[in-house]
């Protein structure tokens, strides 16, 4: 096998090798941020879905394709704000992935970065994790085990989105 030498990052080479950079470093950011906080062992399902969750929110938030290490920091407050209680994050991201895929439409680009983002978000939206069911308290009363609580299943995102909010904060 040759090296060549000039593989392209940014999909523009005439069919070489892609790297899809933007994602894999929004999904550094988003593992760094969730280890950090030591919320979830790193090979939980809970994990992945806050990793994810989280890597759509860095990509997806980086509209002028110019997230760098020195720019984490000041994005933090925007990364909260998009992953609280009360924002519409689904609905969010399915908008910005329609509006990155017909941007890539137009231009008639492959991008390696929004198929990895697509590939995320439909796992997040299809798999559905067991979860406690914070919305049923039992007799009223607080529940003296989590483990021995009511549990619901729930789309990965819904889990992953907090878990990823709460990793942001304690960072």
């Amino acid at each position: 096998m040759l090296h060549r030498g000039h593989e392209s990052t940014d999909g523009t080479d005439g069919g070489e090798l892609a790297v899809p950079m933007a994602w894999l470093y929004a999904e550094y950011i988003a593992d760094e941020l969730l280890r950090t906080g030591d919320l979830m062992p790193p090979t939980s399902f809970e994990f992945r879905a806050g990793r994810d969750a989280l890597a759509l929110t860095v990509f997806l938030s980086d509209t002028d394709g110019e997230l760098s290490g020195i720019r984490v920091i000041s994005q933090l407050e925007n990364w909260l704000s998009l992953t609280a209680y009360d924002q519409p994050w689904q609905h969010w991201v399915r908008e910005r992935m329609a509006e990155l895929t017909e941007q890539a439409g137009r231009s008639g680009t492959r991008s390696p970065d929004l198929a990895l983002a697509a590939d995320a978000w439909r796992w997040l939206e299809e798999t559905e994790l067991l979860a406690p069911d914070l919305d049923a308290v039992p007799g009223g009363g607080a529940v003296a085990d989590e483990d021995d609580g009511p549990k619901v299943w729930t789309p990965a995102w819904r889990l992953g989105l907090p878990l990823g909010h709460l990793a942001i904060h304690l960072f």
